[in-house]
């Protein structure tokens, strides 16, 4: 970091200001100050030789985490960064096996274990509960990025190479290669990405860091190594570490590495895009089934000032909620209003990269009107700087943002990294790393400014919206022989090659071939795979760490307390039973959940209710949840609707306030509204399709074997994008009927009988807050429905779903019911292990495909594998098939099976905020699992050898004679299909 930027850090207060002098391993520390908003010592070190720079976050987090990010800006969309990034994790000077990365994957107890690329920079976070874990995770991390080996051989696995088909095709493969191929295939994935391009044409953010499949072939080995050299350097390096860990410690780990290099400067500054002088409009094409034919996409872009000013930030978070961040906001309601579309396009506000920019438009627009959505956005916004923003709005806006930002709930992500990746923002480009982690200021001189009456959102409007010539607007239109083109040229392109290829040209391909071939032949060896850290068996522990819980009754209705540490915060769990649906309304079910937060009430209408959720709580969302029940067979199902709510222990009673409301009052009438919901859950499972279809090839097997399957599958896959295609129709011609279904439902479902509630706070706050949600639950109705029978729609044993992608999501499914097993912790260890070993090597290594996963339902007994952005079909389900024998031929040693059980304990132990926790323990209650299951699947899992592994094989093998096929692709490749899967059943879904 440059002395005058250092100068700039001065005004900040140092906590320890004689730590300045301190150094330790080579460190010099530069500040040394606390974060209050997290509760955190924060000590920003610079390594004297290199010039690396460390941000050290000490806090009471056991999660602990470790990152090393490079600023890595590329020239050109070959991908550089992105293959590079899969490559490093193959191998390094001190692990030399093929795949230390999926080493770490079979036995580590990591909560964190990935790697991300991003347009200016490459990441490579970890992090663990445990502490020898989280040392060996960084370890092996910091080897891997300073000294990989990144062979030719790794180039062309995860890059690309050429190759001959059975057919004799010269044909491209590779596992970036095909991964982005997939992406392309995904219209929201081209609209985001192009969406940036356009608005930064002269800077590195005008490629794509990911790789362009038109272009990732030109990218050579040479130039791979090179990017390699140039940017992989202590000196282009931001590291971090947060958690309770020792703080010298990570000096000492991350300075052994540091210290082996000299200080070399590396020009890998991002530059600023220079101001267009008038917008623009963009015209491109994307590749849509027949029936997408009419409905384009556009997106209006504005790029605005950098990231560096913390208050802007604050002031753009802001209006992005307030524009379009509710359901009812006045940019969104204008939008979906207009009935020009059927959802939102855009990502909102961008703010990861050096200069922010804000996109917003429509998706599902007629091409003839493409025009007037910019019209229209133009002119809401100029009416809403005129007018003013509503002022429940903004105060909506202010507490949910607020809210967030002191809660940092990150999921299931670990905490610290989420703060280093905020950090990332500023310090990438030589600015303060804690300025994006010190909200407080920011947040606390914009509240002042809104009090005093100051039109601050309104302003920021006019200055960087209406009166900022640096507009894009990007259409995509509807082009449904775009693929067909696609195939085409790249084979007529290929042909072309082939033809053109002299006896040289044929052997270096050859030869080529023969050292890929040869690397994933050559198995690692023992000597070579014991220099990866682990743990041992006796490392783990025997047995779980209970969730604090206490049972209650209030009336009717079930509590489950959970006195959990939450600062300040209630977490509230209401878990309604759908048992007593008739079966027909099953699959109204996710709509009438998204209606009670939606559609408003008598006393509150639609725009009121959600702009009051907003500001009076922490946020209320709702889920269908379903599954199987412990030993009740396969046509028991745990089904709730349950909704999950948030905030602060003095916003409590308005909490209860707004959801008596919604429960018992909710409005139907609004016609309008709720077919705009309707259009767009319909719109949303169309665009999923493609990005997350092995969640569409998984869940359309499952539907096949149980009640709990299919009804999931009627709630959240294609049976529900169906029934979203019929309902649109009886909306029209039939809403009383819809409204008296979503009536009945409410009758149905939202009663106190039947209902479990789950409470998580602070054993302080619980008498009260106990008192409270049994209180608010006496105000429910009482009676409940018995249960109802539902159906089991028969499905084909094969299934090909066609859509408009380049690339296949294969899925196999199989009944081990069938075969006379039975369930033993161990098989949860062997089917990790599958998916680890087998899966990797052969359906993404040797297959090219991105990914691919297999998965047991302990309870119902099916094994589902699928792939994903798979360049194949026959091959990958033939490998399926055949992951049986794997695990009946395989001798494992015992290194490996204490690595396997590792990562399975890893697994069932997985860090949980105390949200989490509250809601896993109600979704065990529904489902029968009781902790002396869980200590005695944990006991077998500690057990589990090589006789079980070859058991669980032999179940596999035994049931893959009545495999279940569903893959979703390209019509062509199913037509193909069709040939070696008997039976065959196509649907076009899109």
């Amino acid at each position: 970091m440059c002395t005058k930027n250092l100068a700039g850090h001065a005004r900040q207060p140092n906590a320890n200001a004689g730590a300045l002098m301190s150094k330790k391993y080579g460190f010099s520390v530069l500040r040394d100050e606390i974060v209050e908003e997290y509760a955190a010592r924060a000590i920003l070190y610079r390594h004297d030789r290199t010039g690396a720079e460390l941000l050290s976050l000490i806090s009471d987090d056991e999660n602990k985490v470790f990152g090393a990010a490079f600023r890595t800006p590329p020239a050109c969309s070959t991908g550089v960064p992105h293959i590079l990034e899969h490559s490093v994790l193959c191998g390094s000077q001190k692990y030399p096996v093929k795949e230390p990365f999926v080493e770490l994957l079979k036995g580590s107890l990591n909560t964190f274990l990935n790697a991300f690329t991003y347009p200016d920079k490459t990441c490579y976070p970890v992090a663990s509960t445990n502490l020898r874990d989280f040392y060996n995770l960084v370890d092996v991390y910091l080897d891997a990025v300073f000294f990989p080996r990144i062979p030719r051989a790794v180039f062309l696995q995860e890059g690309w190479h050429f190759e001959w088909n059975d057919g004799g095709e010269l044909i491209r493969s590779g596992v970036v290669f095909n991964e982005m191929k997939g992406v392309y295939s995904s219209p929201d994935s081209v609209l985001g990405e192009f969406c940036q391009r356009t608005l930064f044409p002269d800077t590195t953010y005008g490629v794509d860091s990911g790789g362009d499949p038109k272009v990732i072939p030109t990218l050579t080995y040479d130039a791979f190594k090179n990017f390699h050299e140039t940017y992989y350097h202590p000196g282009n390096g931001r590291f971090f570490f947060a958690g309770n860990d020792d703080p010298d410690e990570r000096l000492r780990l991350l300075g052994a590495y540091l210290d082996r290099f000299e200080a070399r400067p590396a020009a890998s500054s991002v530059a600023r895009q220079q101001p267009f002088a008038a917008p623009k409009k963009i015209e491109m094409p994307y590749a849509a089934a027949p029936g997408q034919a009419g409905r384009a996409f556009v997106a209006c872009n504005w790029l605005l000032p950098d990231v560096a000013d913390q208050d802007l930030v604050m002031v753009f978070d802001v209006l992005e909620h307030v524009l379009i961040g509710l359901p009812t906001s006045p940019l969104r309601k204008a939008l979906l209003d207009s009935g020009l579309g059927e959802d939102l396009a855009g990502g909102g506000l961008e703010s990861e990269l050096r200069q922010m920019f804000f996109s917003v438009g429509l998706k599902g627009v007629a091409p003839e009107a493409t025009g007037q959505v910019e019209t229209l956005i133009l002119e809401t916004l100029t009416r809403l700087a005129a007018e003013g923003l509503p002022a429940d709005a903004v105060e909506a806006g202010v507490n949910a943002l607020e809210f967030s930002l002191r809660e940092n709930n990150t999921g299931s992500f670990p905490r610290g990294l989420s703060l280093w990746l905020r950090s990332l923002t500023t310090w990438l480009h030589d600015g303060d790393p804690l300025s994006p982690l010190r909200f407080s200021g920011p947040l606390g001189r914009l509240k002042a400014r809104l009090a005093a009456g100051e039109q601050v959102l309104e302003d920021a409007m006019r200055l960087w919206m209406l009166d900022n010539p640096h507009r894009v607007t990007l259409t995509l239109t509807p082009d449904t022989e775009l693929d067909a083109r696609r195939v085409a040229e790249e084979k007529a392109e290929l042909a072309a090659v082939a033809a053109a290829l002299d006896e040289a040209a044929k052997a270096a391909i050859a030869a080529d071939l023969d050292i890929l071939r040869q690397f994933q032949d050559t198995p690692d060896t023992p000597e070579d795979l014991a220099r990866i850290p682990s743990l041992a068996l006796a490392d783990l522990p025997r047995d779980e760490t209970p969730i604090p819980e206490r049972a209650a009754q209030a009336g009717q209705a079930e509590l489950l307390l959970h006195p959990i540490e939450t600062a300040g915060i209630a977490y509230v769990d209401l878990a309604f039973p759908l048992a007593g649906l008739p079966d027909r309304l099953v699959p109204l079910v996710p709509l009438f959940g998204r209606a009670l937060l939606e559609l408003g009430t008598p006393r509150f209408d639609a725009v009121t209710l959600t702009r009051r959720i907003a500001a009076k709580t922490g946020g209320i969302t709702r889920e269908a949840m379903v599954a199987g029940v412990v030993d009740a067979g396969p046509d028991a199902v745990a089904a709730k609707l349950v909704l999950r709510a948030k905030a602060t222990l003095d916003k409590m009673p308005d909490l209860y306030e707004i959801l008596g409301e919604i429960l018992t009052k909710t409005d139907f009438g609004n016609r309008e509204r709720f077919v705009q919901m309707a259009t767009e859950a319909r719109s949303r499972l169309e665009r999923r399709l493609a990005p997350a279809g092995h969640a569409t090839a998984g869940s359309r097997l499952r539907a096949r074997y149980t009640l709990s399957g299919a009804t999931a599958e009627r709630l959240r896959g294609v049976s529900q994008l169906l029934y979203l295609r019929e309902l649109a129709t009886r909306l029209e011609a039939d809403y009383d009927g819809v409204r008296a279904d979503l009536e009945t439902l409410r009758d149905l479902v939202l009663t106190r009988a039947g209902t479990l509630a789950g409470l998580t706070v602070s054993e302080a706050a619980m008498a009260s807050q106990e008192t409270a949600l049994a209180d608010f639950l006496t105000g429910l109705p009482g009676a409940a429905p018995a249960p109802q029978a539902w159906s089991r729609p028969g499905l084909p044993a094969a299934e090909g779903l066609a859509i408009p992608a380049q690339v296949h999501y294969v899925g196999l499914g199989l009944d081990l019911t069938t075969t006379g097993w039975s369930f033993d912790g161990a098989d949860l260890v062997a089917s990790r292990y599958l998916r680890m070993a087998y899966l990797w090597d052969r359906v993404r290594v040797r297959g090219g495909a991105y990914g691919a996963f297999c998965s047991l339902d302990r309870i119902a007994g099916q094994a589902v594998f699928v792939s994903y952005r798979d360049p194949n079909t026959e091959a990958t389900i033939e490998a399926f098939r055949k992951a049986g024998h794997y695990l009946m031929d395989t001798s494992f040693s015992d290194e490996e099976m204490t690595r396997a059980v590792i990562g399975a304990i890893g697994d069932i132990d997985a860090h949980m905020l105390p949200d989490a926790k509250g809601h896993v323990a109600l979704a065990r209650r529904l489902t029968g699992d009781t902790a002396e299951r869980r200590a005695k699947l944990r006991a077998e899992v500690l057990a589990a050898g090589p006789a079980r592994f070859r058991a669980y094989g032999e179940a596999l093998d035994a049931a893959a004679a009545d495999a279940a096929v569903v893959v979703l692709g390209p019509s062509a490749s199913l037509d193909a299909l069709g040939a070696s899967v008997p039976g065959l059943a196509r649907l076009d879904v899109l």
